[in-house]
Protein backbone atom coordinates (compact mmCIF):
# COMPACT_ATOMS: atom_id res chain seq x y z
CA UNK A 1 0.00 0.00 0.00
CA UNK A 2 1.27 3.48 -1.00
CA UNK A 3 2.12 5.93 1.89
CA UNK A 4 1.00 9.67 1.27
CA UNK A 5 2.14 12.07 4.04
CA UNK A 6 0.74 15.24 2.23
CA UNK A 7 -2.71 12.99 2.04
CA UNK A 8 -2.97 12.27 5.54
CA UNK A 9 -2.05 15.38 6.92
CA UNK A 10 -5.28 17.01 4.32
CA UNK A 11 -7.30 14.50 6.26
CA UNK A 12 -6.75 15.53 9.49
CA UNK A 13 -6.93 19.13 8.88
CA UNK A 14 -10.23 18.98 6.57
CA UNK A 15 -12.02 16.49 9.13
CA UNK A 16 -11.48 19.48 12.01
CA UNK A 17 -14.74 21.16 13.04
CA UNK A 18 -14.12 25.28 13.45
CA UNK A 19 -12.96 26.25 17.25
CA UNK A 20 -14.64 28.38 19.10
CA UNK A 21 -14.38 29.94 22.86
CA UNK A 22 -16.86 27.12 23.77
CA UNK A 23 -13.82 24.46 23.21
CA UNK A 24 -11.43 26.15 25.42
CA UNK A 25 -13.60 26.54 28.27
CA UNK A 26 -14.20 23.11 28.02
CA UNK A 27 -10.28 22.44 27.78
CA UNK A 28 -10.07 24.48 30.50
CA UNK A 29 -12.20 22.22 32.99
CA UNK A 30 -10.84 19.03 30.98
CA UNK A 31 -7.02 19.96 32.25
CA UNK A 32 -7.54 21.45 35.69
CA UNK A 33 -5.71 19.91 38.37
CA UNK A 34 -3.28 18.23 35.31
CA UNK A 35 -1.77 21.61 34.42
CA UNK A 36 -0.72 24.22 36.68
CA UNK A 37 -2.79 27.89 36.46
CA UNK A 38 0.34 30.38 36.43
CA UNK A 39 1.29 33.20 37.90
CA UNK A 40 1.50 36.32 36.07
CA UNK A 41 2.61 39.02 38.30
CA UNK A 42 4.03 42.76 37.22
CA UNK A 43 7.40 43.45 36.93
CA UNK A 44 8.69 46.70 37.27
CA UNK A 45 12.00 46.57 36.02
CA UNK A 46 10.91 45.33 32.60
CA UNK A 47 7.72 48.36 32.90
CA UNK A 48 11.25 50.74 33.48
CA UNK A 49 12.92 49.64 30.70
CA UNK A 50 10.45 49.42 27.77
CA UNK A 51 7.90 52.59 29.16
CA UNK A 52 5.09 50.17 29.18
CA UNK A 53 3.22 48.59 32.05
CA UNK A 54 4.62 45.20 32.01
CA UNK A 55 2.87 41.88 33.22
CA UNK A 56 4.34 38.90 32.50
CA UNK A 57 3.13 34.89 32.31
CA UNK A 58 5.39 32.60 33.97
CA UNK A 59 3.96 29.32 31.81
CA UNK A 60 7.97 28.50 31.77
CA UNK A 61 7.06 26.83 35.24
CA UNK A 62 5.26 24.42 34.04
CA UNK A 63 6.31 20.98 35.10
CA UNK A 64 8.45 20.31 32.03
CA UNK A 65 9.43 23.88 31.61
CA UNK A 66 6.63 25.36 28.74
CA UNK A 67 2.57 25.66 27.60
CA UNK A 68 3.15 22.59 25.64
CA UNK A 69 1.38 20.34 28.30
CA UNK A 70 -1.81 22.47 28.09
CA UNK A 71 -2.47 21.51 24.83
CA UNK A 72 -1.09 18.10 25.45
CA UNK A 73 -3.18 17.19 28.21
CA UNK A 74 -6.28 18.56 26.39
CA UNK A 75 -5.71 16.40 23.12
CA UNK A 76 -4.50 13.10 25.26
CA UNK A 77 -7.39 13.30 27.62
CA UNK A 78 -10.16 13.16 24.60
CA UNK A 79 -8.99 9.91 23.05
CA UNK A 80 -11.37 6.42 23.17
CA UNK A 81 -10.53 3.56 25.33
CA UNK A 82 -8.63 1.73 22.08
CA UNK A 83 -7.15 4.95 21.13
CA UNK A 84 -5.38 5.46 24.68
CA UNK A 85 -4.79 1.21 24.22
CA UNK A 86 -2.61 1.56 21.73
CA UNK A 87 -0.58 5.04 21.74
CA UNK A 88 -0.16 8.24 20.67
CA UNK A 89 2.76 9.18 18.50
CA UNK A 90 4.25 13.06 17.50
CA UNK A 91 7.40 14.27 15.94
CA UNK A 92 9.27 16.38 17.99
CA UNK A 93 12.42 17.77 19.23
CA UNK A 94 11.14 20.06 22.10
CA UNK A 95 8.63 20.94 24.59
CA UNK A 96 5.65 19.41 22.50
CA UNK A 97 7.94 16.17 22.85
CA UNK A 98 8.30 16.93 26.60
CA UNK A 99 4.46 17.82 27.35
CA UNK A 100 3.14 14.70 25.57
CA UNK A 101 5.39 12.51 27.46
CA UNK A 102 4.62 13.65 30.70
CA UNK A 103 0.98 13.42 30.41
CA UNK A 104 0.91 10.19 28.76
CA UNK A 105 3.04 8.73 31.83
CA UNK A 106 0.09 10.65 34.23
CA UNK A 107 -2.51 8.90 32.14
CA UNK A 108 -0.77 5.81 31.29
CA UNK A 109 -1.25 6.27 27.62
CA UNK A 110 1.79 4.96 25.34
CA UNK A 111 3.77 8.20 23.48
CA UNK A 112 5.86 7.72 21.08
CA UNK A 113 8.51 10.45 19.64
CA UNK A 114 10.48 10.51 16.62
CA UNK A 115 13.25 13.03 16.86
CA UNK A 116 15.25 13.43 13.84
CA UNK A 117 19.18 12.48 14.46
CA UNK A 118 20.25 16.19 15.66
CA UNK A 119 17.56 16.46 18.53
CA UNK A 120 19.24 18.04 21.56
CA UNK A 121 20.75 15.17 23.82
CA UNK A 122 18.93 17.16 27.06
CA UNK A 123 15.51 16.80 25.32
CA UNK A 124 16.39 13.09 24.17
CA UNK A 125 16.90 11.60 27.48
CA UNK A 126 14.32 13.93 29.57
CA UNK A 127 11.51 12.08 27.05
CA UNK A 128 13.06 8.90 28.02
CA UNK A 129 12.95 9.41 31.71
CA UNK A 130 9.33 10.69 31.59
CA UNK A 131 8.32 7.58 29.78
CA UNK A 132 7.89 7.75 25.88
CA UNK A 133 9.36 5.68 23.31
CA UNK A 134 11.67 7.68 21.54
CA UNK A 135 12.85 7.06 18.24
CA UNK A 136 15.60 8.59 16.53
CA UNK A 137 15.06 9.16 12.48
CA UNK A 138 16.03 11.42 9.81
CA UNK A 139 18.16 14.44 9.45
CA UNK A 140 15.58 16.74 9.72
CA UNK A 141 11.73 17.68 11.03
CA UNK A 142 10.45 16.53 8.09
CA UNK A 143 11.83 13.41 8.09
CA UNK A 144 10.92 12.60 11.33
CA UNK A 145 7.47 13.75 10.58
CA UNK A 146 7.10 11.30 7.80
CA UNK A 147 7.92 8.68 10.19
CA UNK A 148 6.07 9.33 12.66
CA UNK A 149 2.69 9.48 10.23
CA UNK A 150 4.00 6.19 8.85
CA UNK A 151 4.03 4.89 12.53
CA UNK A 152 1.05 5.92 12.87
CA UNK A 153 -0.91 4.37 9.35
CA UNK A 154 1.59 0.83 10.41
CA UNK A 155 0.85 0.35 13.80
CA UNK A 156 -2.14 2.03 14.60
CA UNK A 157 -1.40 5.18 17.01
CA UNK A 158 -3.05 8.38 17.00
CA UNK A 159 -0.93 10.92 15.57
CA UNK A 160 -0.68 14.35 17.85
CA UNK A 161 0.86 17.19 15.62
CA UNK A 162 2.40 19.82 17.97
CA UNK A 163 0.39 22.76 16.58
CA UNK A 164 -2.15 22.11 13.84
CA UNK A 165 -4.43 20.23 15.92
CA UNK A 166 -7.54 21.50 17.36
CA UNK A 167 -7.57 19.92 20.35
CA UNK A 168 -3.75 21.47 21.14
CA UNK A 169 -4.93 24.99 19.80
CA UNK A 170 -7.75 25.28 22.13
CA UNK A 171 -5.86 23.98 25.26
CA UNK A 172 -3.14 26.17 24.52
CA UNK A 173 -5.95 28.94 24.37
CA UNK A 174 -6.35 27.98 28.26
CA UNK A 175 -3.46 30.34 28.85
CA UNK A 176 -5.85 33.26 27.39
CA UNK A 177 -8.48 32.81 29.53
CA UNK A 178 -6.29 33.08 32.84
CA UNK A 179 -4.31 36.16 31.59
CA UNK A 180 -7.41 38.07 31.53
CA UNK A 181 -8.94 36.94 34.75
CA UNK A 182 -5.06 38.15 36.35
CA UNK A 183 -4.41 41.17 34.28
CA UNK A 184 -8.23 42.50 33.17
CA UNK A 185 -6.85 45.87 32.51
CA UNK A 186 -4.45 44.47 30.27
CA UNK A 187 -4.52 46.52 26.76
CA UNK A 188 -2.30 44.01 24.74
CA UNK A 189 -0.59 40.46 24.96
CA UNK A 190 2.40 39.79 22.96
CA UNK A 191 3.17 35.85 22.01
CA UNK A 192 5.78 33.71 19.90
CA UNK A 193 4.80 32.34 16.90
CA UNK A 194 6.35 29.47 15.69
CA UNK A 195 4.04 26.88 14.40
CA UNK A 196 1.02 28.87 15.59
CA UNK A 197 -0.65 27.05 18.66
CA UNK A 198 0.02 29.54 21.42
CA UNK A 199 -0.59 32.48 18.99
CA UNK A 200 -4.03 31.30 17.77
CA UNK A 201 -5.48 29.71 21.08
CA UNK A 202 -4.57 32.95 23.22
CA UNK A 203 -6.04 35.42 20.18
CA UNK A 204 -9.09 33.03 19.99
CA UNK A 205 -9.82 33.44 23.34
CA UNK A 206 -8.77 37.52 23.75
CA UNK A 207 -10.59 38.41 20.57
CA UNK A 208 -13.67 37.01 21.71
CA UNK A 209 -14.29 37.90 25.18
CA UNK A 210 -12.16 41.53 24.67
CA UNK A 211 -12.06 42.48 21.02
CA UNK A 212 -10.47 45.52 21.65
CA UNK A 213 -7.21 44.20 23.42
CA UNK A 214 -4.60 44.12 21.35
CA UNK A 215 -2.63 40.87 20.11
CA UNK A 216 0.75 40.63 18.77
CA UNK A 217 2.78 37.86 17.68
CA UNK A 218 6.73 37.53 16.97
CA UNK A 219 8.32 35.42 15.06
CA UNK A 220 12.30 34.20 14.37
CA UNK A 221 13.71 36.16 11.90
CA UNK A 222 15.54 33.79 10.61
CA UNK A 223 12.62 31.38 9.75
CA UNK A 224 10.07 34.05 9.28
CA UNK A 225 7.35 31.16 8.30
CA UNK A 226 4.16 33.19 9.46
CA UNK A 227 5.33 36.41 7.08
CA UNK A 228 5.95 33.57 4.22
CA UNK A 229 2.38 32.39 4.90
CA UNK A 230 0.92 35.66 4.77
CA UNK A 231 2.89 36.91 1.75
CA UNK A 232 1.98 33.42 -0.19
CA UNK A 233 -2.34 34.05 1.35
CA UNK A 234 -1.54 29.77 3.25
CA UNK A 235 1.35 27.98 4.48
CA UNK A 236 4.43 27.68 2.93
CA UNK A 237 7.45 25.79 3.43
CA UNK A 238 10.57 28.73 4.34
CA UNK A 239 14.17 27.19 4.46
CA UNK A 240 15.55 25.66 7.76
CA UNK A 241 17.85 28.35 9.66
CA UNK A 242 19.83 28.08 13.06
CA UNK A 243 18.29 30.38 15.64
CA UNK A 244 18.33 30.89 19.58
CA UNK A 245 14.45 30.28 19.03
CA UNK A 246 14.60 27.29 18.44
CA UNK A 247 11.10 26.59 19.40
CA UNK A 248 9.91 29.18 16.46
CA UNK A 249 11.89 27.40 14.45
CA UNK A 250 9.13 25.99 12.16
CA UNK A 251 9.32 25.56 8.52
CA UNK A 252 6.26 25.80 7.94
CA UNK A 253 2.99 27.81 9.84
CA UNK A 254 0.18 25.02 10.66
CA UNK A 255 -3.02 25.51 8.50
CA UNK A 256 -5.37 25.94 11.47
CA UNK A 257 -3.41 28.13 13.77
CA UNK A 258 -3.06 30.35 10.31
CA UNK A 259 -6.66 30.62 9.19
CA UNK A 260 -7.16 31.97 12.85
CA UNK A 261 -4.18 34.22 13.44
CA UNK A 262 -4.34 35.78 10.54
CA UNK A 263 -8.25 37.22 11.28
CA UNK A 264 -7.71 38.00 14.93
CA UNK A 265 -4.61 39.32 15.00
CA UNK A 266 -3.04 42.74 15.14
CA UNK A 267 0.34 42.32 14.07
CA UNK A 268 3.35 39.57 13.84
CA UNK A 269 7.17 41.16 13.70
CA UNK A 270 10.65 39.86 13.32
CA UNK A 271 13.14 39.24 16.19
CA UNK A 272 16.77 39.22 14.88
CA UNK A 273 19.09 36.59 17.12
CA UNK A 274 20.64 40.07 18.67
CA UNK A 275 17.72 41.23 20.27
CA UNK A 276 16.99 37.69 21.20
CA UNK A 277 19.91 37.07 23.02
CA UNK A 278 19.40 40.45 24.37
CA UNK A 279 15.96 39.83 26.09
CA UNK A 280 17.29 36.15 27.49
CA UNK A 281 20.02 38.51 28.95
CA UNK A 282 17.45 41.43 30.26
CA UNK A 283 15.33 38.25 31.91
CA UNK A 284 18.44 36.87 33.40
CA UNK A 285 19.34 40.07 35.09
CA UNK A 286 16.29 42.03 35.72
CA UNK A 287 13.61 39.17 36.21
CA UNK A 288 15.71 36.62 37.56
CA UNK A 289 14.39 34.40 34.78
CA UNK A 290 15.97 31.56 32.75
CA UNK A 291 14.09 31.10 29.58
CA UNK A 292 14.73 29.96 26.15
CA UNK A 293 14.97 32.15 23.43
CA UNK A 294 11.25 31.38 21.76
CA UNK A 295 10.28 32.56 25.34
CA UNK A 296 12.23 35.90 25.19
CA UNK A 297 10.94 36.80 21.63
CA UNK A 298 7.76 39.30 22.80
CA UNK A 299 10.53 40.93 25.41
CA UNK A 300 12.79 41.51 22.37
CA UNK A 301 9.97 42.83 19.77
CA UNK A 302 8.88 45.49 22.66
CA UNK A 303 12.40 46.73 23.54
CA UNK A 304 13.15 46.84 20.03
CA UNK A 305 10.74 49.58 19.73
CA UNK A 306 8.68 47.65 17.08
CA UNK A 307 5.62 48.64 19.20
CA UNK A 308 6.06 52.42 19.88
CA UNK A 309 2.19 52.27 20.31
CA UNK A 310 2.25 50.41 23.42
CA UNK A 311 4.30 52.81 25.99
CA UNK A 312 1.73 53.50 28.61
CA UNK A 313 -0.02 50.64 27.68
CA UNK A 314 -0.75 47.41 30.33
CA UNK A 315 1.51 44.77 28.79
CA UNK A 316 1.48 40.72 29.37
CA UNK A 317 4.67 39.23 27.85
CA UNK A 318 3.88 34.99 27.44
CA UNK A 319 7.07 33.97 29.13
CA UNK A 320 6.14 30.49 27.70
CA UNK A 321 9.29 28.35 27.98
CA UNK A 322 12.54 27.94 29.94
CA UNK A 323 14.10 24.89 28.39
CA UNK A 324 17.19 26.32 27.61
CA UNK A 325 20.49 24.17 27.12
CA UNK A 326 22.83 25.41 30.26
CA UNK A 327 25.76 25.72 27.35
CA UNK A 328 23.96 27.25 24.97
CA UNK A 329 22.32 29.66 27.67
CA UNK A 330 26.47 30.89 28.51
CA UNK A 331 26.82 30.97 24.74
CA UNK A 332 23.90 33.65 24.57
CA UNK A 333 24.51 35.62 27.75
CA UNK A 334 27.97 36.66 25.85
CA UNK A 335 26.34 37.33 22.99
CA UNK A 336 23.59 39.39 24.93
CA UNK A 337 26.54 41.09 26.49
CA UNK A 338 28.34 41.84 23.05
CA UNK A 339 24.94 43.41 21.76
CA UNK A 340 24.73 45.79 24.93
CA UNK A 341 28.38 46.79 24.84
CA UNK A 342 29.30 45.44 27.44
CA UNK A 343 32.06 43.20 26.09
CA UNK A 344 33.97 44.05 23.57
CA UNK A 345 36.59 42.75 21.13
CA UNK A 346 39.10 45.55 19.83
CA UNK A 347 42.45 45.15 18.54
CA UNK A 348 45.43 47.63 19.70
CA UNK A 349 48.82 48.43 18.73
CA UNK A 350 51.19 48.99 21.46
CA UNK A 351 55.45 48.74 22.40
CA UNK A 352 56.64 45.47 21.78
CA UNK A 353 59.45 46.16 24.57
CA UNK A 354 59.15 45.36 28.21
CA UNK A 355 56.35 46.90 30.35
CA UNK A 356 54.39 47.91 26.77
CA UNK A 357 51.54 45.78 27.97
CA UNK A 358 51.47 47.08 31.53
CA UNK A 359 51.25 50.31 30.40
CA UNK A 360 47.97 49.02 28.12
CA UNK A 361 46.38 47.35 31.14
CA UNK A 362 46.90 50.22 33.42
CA UNK A 363 45.04 52.45 31.16
CA UNK A 364 41.89 50.12 30.47
CA UNK A 365 42.34 49.50 34.58
CA UNK A 366 42.08 53.22 34.98
CA UNK A 367 38.93 53.81 32.54
CA UNK A 368 36.55 51.06 34.62
CA UNK A 369 37.18 48.47 32.40
CA UNK A 370 38.06 44.48 32.69
CA UNK A 371 40.71 42.59 30.64
CA UNK A 372 39.04 39.34 29.85
CA UNK A 373 41.30 37.79 27.36
CA UNK A 374 44.79 39.08 25.36
CA UNK A 375 46.35 37.66 22.11
CA UNK A 376 49.25 38.34 21.07
CA UNK A 377 49.51 38.97 17.17
CA UNK A 378 52.90 39.43 16.32
CA UNK A 379 53.28 37.76 13.16
CA UNK A 380 51.14 40.06 11.15
CA UNK A 381 51.16 42.83 13.22
CA UNK A 382 53.39 44.81 10.25
CA UNK A 383 57.00 45.57 9.38
CA UNK A 384 57.96 47.37 12.73
CA UNK A 385 59.41 44.49 15.16
CA UNK A 386 58.86 47.57 17.50
CA UNK A 387 55.35 46.92 18.03
CA UNK A 388 52.64 44.41 18.28
CA UNK A 389 49.15 44.12 17.62
CA UNK A 390 46.53 42.82 20.63
CA UNK A 391 43.35 41.57 20.53
CA UNK A 392 41.28 42.22 23.66
CA UNK A 393 38.09 40.98 24.99
CA UNK A 394 36.85 43.47 27.71
CA UNK A 395 34.00 44.12 29.92
CA UNK A 396 32.25 47.16 30.26
CA UNK A 397 28.98 48.82 31.95
CA UNK A 398 27.04 49.72 28.69
CA UNK A 399 27.71 50.89 25.48
CA UNK A 400 28.99 54.68 26.59
CA UNK A 401 31.43 53.19 28.92
CA UNK A 402 32.83 51.39 26.16
CA UNK A 403 33.38 54.32 23.19
CA UNK A 404 35.08 56.35 26.46
CA UNK A 405 37.75 53.31 26.81
CA UNK A 406 38.31 53.86 23.01
CA UNK A 407 38.47 57.36 23.68
CA UNK A 408 40.97 57.17 26.43
CA UNK A 409 43.45 54.86 24.61
CA UNK A 410 43.26 56.70 21.70
CA UNK A 411 44.05 59.94 23.57
CA UNK A 412 46.85 57.90 25.22
CA UNK A 413 48.18 57.08 21.66
CA UNK A 414 47.01 53.98 20.87
CA UNK A 415 46.09 52.63 17.51
CA UNK A 416 42.74 50.98 18.28
CA UNK A 417 40.45 49.09 15.32
CA UNK A 418 36.60 48.21 16.71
Amino acid sequence: MTFHVSRIISKIVDATPELTLADVVAARQRIAGGVAVTPCPESIPLSELTGSRVFCKLDYLQRTGSFKERGARNALLQLNDEQRKRGVVTQSAGNHALGLAYHGHLLHIPVTVVMPRFAPIIKLSTCRKLGANVVLHGDSFLEAREHALQLSNDEGYTYIHGFDNPHIIAGQGTAGLEILEQVPAVDAIIAPVGGGGLLAGIALVVKTMKPKVAIFGVESANMPSFAAAIKAGGPVDVPACPTLADGLAVGRVGKLPFDIIKQRVDQVVPATEEQLSLAVLRLVELEKAVVEGAAAAPLAALMSNQFPQLRGKTVVLTLCGGNIDPVVLGRVIEKGLAADGRLARFTATISDRPGGLAAFSQIVSKAGASIKQVTHDREFSGPSIAHVNVQCIVETADREHLQRLYATLRESGFVVKE
